[in-house]
């Protein structure tokens, strides 16, 4: 599964450097899946992994679940988890993955690490 930030965040930023997936980004910005990853080519997803998307949140924090792997393949704990000041990088409920799905998951961002 993905993490989600709560409504908890205080909009500190630690949490963002340290996602090897790139899916953290501050409220109001705007993403692309091909930020941080290895995706480039229109034809992998059904959308263009280079064009800008809208923010999932505006107010604070937000992970795109679409490239969350829960640092599976990176590092032993999801690494968000681990530097939040405040405990609100939390599982995301809504978005559950197995670890198997999660390694395939990085393995189709990062194609070629």
């Amino acid at each position: 599964m993905s993490i989600k930030i709560t409504e908890k965040c205080i909009n500190c930023g630690a949490c963002e450097p340290e996602c090897p997936n790139q899916a953290i980004y501050e409220g109001g910005k705007k993403w692309r899946m091909s930020d941080g990853t290895s995706l480039k080519k229109k034809e992998i997803l059904d959308l263009d992994p280079t064009i800008f998307q809208e923010p999932k949140k505006k107010d604070i924090y937000f992970i795109v679940p679409e490239k969350c792997t829960e640092c599976v393949g990176f590092y032993d704990q999801p690494q968000c988890i681990m530097i939040c000041p405040v405990q609100c990088c939390i599982p995301d409920n809504k978005n559950y993955e197995n670890k198997e799905e999660l390694i395939q998951k990085k393995s189709f961002l990062h194609e070629n690490i």
